[in-house]
């Protein structure tokens, strides 16, 4: 750090993004990117809008809010675009969160509560999954503190049921609970049918998985109008223009394209469960998944070693390097191609081990 750093920021540890690699050609199954390209409709929007990069973004996004408000059952005043879902995380932090309402969320989850937490000086509170890693729904209620749950959780994968998250908006009445859907396509139930009935509730998701977005960096929020106001207060005050025109765009060509969009969901799903039973079969505990990846161990093989020994054969995987997750990796699910390659790689690691 240079002498001018500001000294509030000195608990701060940074979010660690998954390794994105140069030169060496790898089969990447560590930052749960969809194995497929968008909708063609998203690539000729966005590539159309590219002649207009002299130009502002629209920062009502109107056309994209209209798409959105037809396909996700919204109104347009409901919802909320942003660059990436980590940006209205952020902005949630900011919005709803304070010494009188710190944030809180399970010791294991997304990475980056805890960064958002700590640099915008927000107290917080990590509660403890459970052994099998599940999160105990009665912990969350009567908390009277702003709740943020990934569901499906990362990085285990494991989706509460509907009944589960209304049990716990209903049960913080006076506290914002954030519920962050960013795998919530590949068999969960979104809470955004929770919407009109609670107006605590601020539902997240993102095009980066599902609608094959990553790279173009779009999520949204949804909730309560009120809520959605507070966090456009926030957005304006920051970055009005945050929506690039070609992201945009891709937005709504990606939201026109459902068909292309509900095949490549089912296509991962169908991969997912057939990796997860070639996993059990060479002895791995293969935690269910709500989600495109699994999070697996293996009992004979440290997981550390496991990554290692993955990527000198070319294929990357996320090892977390913590006390209760050492032993996992978790695996994005690619395509059966690739999954193919991963269990024939595992196969050949597993014959040597000691």
């Amino acid at each position: 750090m240079s002498r001018f750093f500001s000294g509030k920021y000195d608990a701060l540890t940074p979010y660690t993004p998954g390794e994105q690699p140069r030169g060496q050609t790898f089969i990447k199954l560590n930052t749960n990117e969809s194995p497929y390209p968008p909708a063609p409709l998203a690539q000729q929007y966005a590539k159309k809008e590219a002649e207009k990069l002299n130009l502002y973004s629209d920062p009502q996004c109107r056309d994209l809010m209209a798409m959105a408000a037809e396909k996700l059952g919204v109104r347009e005043d409901q919802i909320l675009f942003t660059n990436g879902s980590d940006e209205v995380l952020n902005f949630a932090f900011m919005a709803f969160c304070d010494a009188a309402h710190p944030a809180v969320f399970p010791d294991i989850t997304y990475g980056f509560y805890p960064v958002f937490a700590r640099l915008n000086g927000v107290p917080y509170t990590e509660i403890p999954l459970q052994e099998d890693f599940s999160v105990c729904v009665e912990d969350y209620i009567g908390l009277n503190q702003t709740i943020f749950l990934a569901n499906p959780n990362a990085p285990t994968g494991i989706c509460l049921p509907l009944s589960d998250i209304e049990r716990i908006v209903a049960g913080n009445p006076d506290s914002v609970v954030v519920i962050d859907e960013a795998y919530i396509d590949f068999g969960g139930e979104s809470a955004m049918a929770l919407i009109p009935k609670y107006d605590n509730l601020l539902v997240v998701q993102t095009f980066s998985k599902s609608r094959s977005m990553a790279g173009a960096r779009l999520g949204f929020g949804a909730g309560n109008a009120a809520l959605i106001r507070d966090l456009n207060t926030i957005r304006y005050s920051t970055n009005p223009y945050n929506i690039n025109r070609m992201t945009m765009a891709a937005g709504v060509g990606a939201l026109e394209a459902d068909g292309y969009f509900q095949v490549n969901c089912r296509r991962i799903v169908e991969t997912r469960e057939w990796t997860g039973e070639k996993l059990s079969a060479l002895g791995f505990l293969v935690i269910p998944s709500m989600t495109n990846f699994v999070f697996v161990k293996h009992p004979e093989v440290p997981g550390r070693d496991l990554y290692l020994a993955l990527r000198e054969k070319g294929i990357l995987v996320r090892h977390f390097d913590t006390p209760k997750l050492t032993d996992y990796n978790r695996i994005t699910i690619g395509s059966r191609e690739q999954m193919k390659a991963l269990v024939a790689a595992l196969n050949e690691i597993l014959e040597v081990a000691p």
